[in-house]
């Protein structure tokens, strides 16, 4: 029998013996599938855990940490519970932020050594943590030595002498030019040629049609496969060739197709920041996933449909999420969606609400992502609620282990980052409260990794219960059925069971079997056939 069979008789045998709805899934049990799906942490080294007292977060202090993100014992709930890893770069670069890379095949000097992340990896393999390494192929940085050796076969040139690959492969692995295309191309010191430069002079373009380009991310990708990563977030896919979609695609499906001949379960997430009528388009290139963006960030669907601006409702939330699966799989039927809701480019999500519905609004937004099909990601801190919005490292800051910041592990975080003034209470204190906002995610993970169809399960929206308030979606993975219903309002609200069936049957007060709760004395109850969501709730009917 197989393990996806297995797990789902597991559940049902699991789903029987529960009596009662309540705000903790404590009484439930977890079974992990092994396959692609997974609850992806990003953690952004730099800022998460100081091991040794520098200020600056490191790899170890990210392996000591580990049993925070998970334990790997399914039986436990002390963890938060993802089980999957992105690291934001980690390879030699100049900047704090290490999006240009100096040398691909290294592990940068304020993070440790190659051994600590060796210890790193096998420490995530003990708790069967997969880990993606963000992989920078649109740029390096200009201190690379590829781009070194490039321009300075640019300035040994006669004058008037072409150059050649021949001489110097390296002049072919940027976009050299004589003619300033545009503002970002820029000067080769001493010649009259410049360089693209998309994100910053200091950043030159690769050129990914290269072939020696190609051989050489070949090998790149081959050592860290080595190393056990799982696979590759790509950063930046729609700028390889600037608003020249197919040309990307291309691009992305060579990438595809050399991966997954090297390893054929490698995960592949691409970040194609735009609109979801372009970003669909990219799922021809065969890549796993994409970050689904029109749900992301203070002005995405989560965010709109709780502050209930630009026309946004619960309806337009459940119609966003059923109408992207056509789209996707138009172009991909074996696609995993990438749903998310901040990451390290947007202001975090604690910012994005006022008044005194903020907490609840702050709590559900992250069920809404959390609890989307594919695979979920989710940035460090968003599970304490942490604050962090203008420029871009007062979105990095160190992870709020403590209110004391001389406690052990805790992060000076970039430089030039501002003083965050934080809403809510450290880990140290969130942890012994039920209702806080970390205990509230932990919960949503737990839900996540607990129904298979939670992440795998194909989305219909119930048109009996949807409405302007309430958002109701019942979700088919294989042979098991779920709804998830929603109150997205400040409003308690009432349905009718009878309007639904559940696998042709009938729904019955057994049939809900957990709930998110936002506040302290909250109940979902049912009176006969009528079901009462609290304001700002959660329910699972099964």
């Amino acid at each position: 029998m197989g393990k996806k069979r297995v797990a789902l008789l597991l559940l049902l045998l699991q789903i029987l013996t529960l009596t009662a709805c309540g705000n903790s899934p404590a009484g439930l049990t977890v079974h992990t599938i092994d396959d692609k799906y997974r609850t992806f942490y990003e953690v952004f080294v730099y800022s998460f855990a100081d091991s040794d007292g520098d200020g600056i977060g490191d790899l170890s202090g990210l392996k000591e940490k580990l049993d925070y993100i998970s334990d790997g014992d399914d039986s436990t709930d002390e963890d938060l519970g993802a089980n999957g890893i992105w690291l934001m770069p980690i390879m030699q670069s100049t900047t704090y932020h290490k999006y240009d890379v100096v040398d691909y095949l290294s592990i940068d000097s304020e993070y440790g050594s190659m051994e600590d992340f060796e210890q790193f990896m096998a420490a995530c393999e003990e708790r069967d943590i997969h880990v993606i390494l963000d992989l920078v192929m649109n740029h390096t940085s200009a201190k690379h030595a590829w781009f070194l050796q490039a321009c300075d076969y640019l300035r040994s040139l006669d004058d008037g002498a072409e150059p050649s690959e021949a001489d110097c492969k390296y002049f072919g692995y940027y976009n050299f030019t004589k003619e300033k295309k545009s503002e970002v191309y820029y000067p080769v010191e001493g010649t009259d040629w410049y360089y693209e430069g998309k994100f910053w002079d200091q950043m030159p373009d690769l050129n990914l049609y290269n072939e020696n380009v190609r051989a050489e991310f070949e090998q790149i990708v081959d050592f860290w496969l080595d190393k056990g990563v799982s696979g590759f977030r790509l950063d930046a896919v729609k700028e390889f060739e600037s608003d020249q979609a197919q040309k990307n695609i291309e691009i992305l499906s060579w990438f595809n197709d050399m991966v997954k001949s090297r390893k054929e379960d490698v995960y592949l997430v691409g970040e194609a920041w735009s609109d979801v009528s372009v970003y669909s388009g990219y799922y021809a290139s065969g890549i796993d996933s994409f970050f689904d963006f029109q749900f992301a960030d203070s002005g995405g669907i989560i965010a709109n449909t709780l502050k209930g601006s630009s026309n946004s409702t619960a309806k337009t939330y459940a119609k966003a999420i059923v109408s992207e699966q056509e789209l996707f799989a138009e172009q991909n039927e074996a696609y995993i969606n990438a749903p998310f809701y901040t990451n390290h480019d947007m202001g975090r999500s604690a910012g994005y609400y006022s008044g005194d519905p903020s907490e609840a609004q702050t709590k559900i937004a992250q069920a809404m992502n959390l609890l989307m099909s594919g695979n979920a990601f989710l940035y460090y801190g968003e599970e304490l609620g942490m604050k962090g919005s203008g420029k871009d490292e007062n979105k990095r800051v160190g992870m709020y282990w403590s209110d004391d910041s001389d406690a052990p592990y805790m992060c000076d975080g970039p430089k030039d980052a501002d003083s965050v003034k934080q809403k809510f209470g450290s880990l140290e204190t969130q942890k012994e409260e039920e209702y806080s906002v970390y205990s509230y995610v932990k919960q949503v993970i737990r839900l996540r990794n607990t129904y298979p169809a939670i992440a795998r399960g194909t989305n219909e929206n119930l048109d009996e219960w949807t409405n302007e308030h309430i958002c109701a979606l019942k979700k088919t993975y294989e042979d098991e059925e779920l709804i998830l219903i929603y109150n997205i309002s400040e409003e308690e609200q009432t349905l009718d069971l009878s309007e639904v069936t559940l696998r042709n049957q009938k729904l019955t007060e057994k049939n809900v079997s957990a709930s998110l709760l936002t506040e302290e004395g909250q109940t979902v109850t049912v009176d006969g056939q009528t079901l009462t969501l609290p304001p700002y709730s959660v329910v699972i009917l099964y």
